[in-house]
């Protein structure tokens, strides 16, 4: 993804909202989504031990541990979403759905694309 915004955070920040995010993690509130089951991105319905705690805006990109930015997610959005913010995660999908289909198009000789637009 070449549009890269950059949220500044510090060690000190990182190591404060990961005590504040194991402190929701005992908390009812917390429990109660997980209950609930639904990851917040894919909206399919998990085991709450199959659930993970998930900043929206991640903590490395300045991102806090309140209720407004924590969400239950399921691996594996988790692992696709990574350090990314949603609007970012959304803008690389539709990248990669662009170069996939350019690719394809050029495979089946029906469109001539750049190169810079598949690779």
């Amino acid at each position: 993804m070449s549009d890269w915004i950059d949220i500044k955070s510090d060690a000190n920040h990182i190591k404060r909202e990961r005590e504040r995010a194991r402190e929701l993690r005992n908390s009812d509130w917390w429990k109660n989504l997980l209950a609930k089951g639904e990851c917040y991105y894919c909206r399919q319905h998990f085991e709450a031990d199959e659930l993970t705690m998930d900043h929206i805006v991640p903590v490395a990109r300045g991102g806090k541990s309140t209720r407004g930015n924590i969400v239950p997610c399921c691996k594996e959005c988790n692992n696709r979403k990574k350090y990314l913010t949603p609007a970012e995660m959304i803008i690389f999908e539709l990248e990669a759905k662009e170069r996939a289909a350019a690719k394809a198009a050029v495979a089946d000789g029906s469109a001539e694309v750049a190169e810079d637009q598949i690779s």
